[in-house]
């Protein structure tokens, strides 16, 4: 059987991680989300064991990938991945 995988930008939305494509594709191309440590793309594929680190305003989430699904229902979203730290950054204002 072959390894199920996805656009970074249709899993961040699918899984509801990030709420909009277009904005997941956007953060991705600014280069704030890494796969397994290493700069990621819109475009990148991921997979199942994959960890995305996502950097989100002054948050930092890690999550682990656990299952790839083409489309989910908002309730089955979380089960597509587990949320391994969020970091918050310190402001000064």
């Amino acid at each position: 059987m072959e390894e199920m995988q996805m656009r970074l930008d249709k899993f961040l939305k699918v899984s509801r991680i990030i709420k909009r494509r277009t904005l997941a594709k956007q953060i991705a191309d600014q280069g704030r989300i890494l796969i397994n440590d290493k700069a990621a793309k819109s475009s990148s594929k991921v997979a199942v064991g994959d960890v995305l680190t996502i950097k989100f305003g002054n948050k930092t989430t890690t999550v682990k990938i656990d299952r790839i699904e083409e489309t989910t229902k908002k309730a089955d979203a979380e089960l597509m991945y587990t949320i391994e730290k969020e970091e918050y950054a310190e402001t000064f204002d």
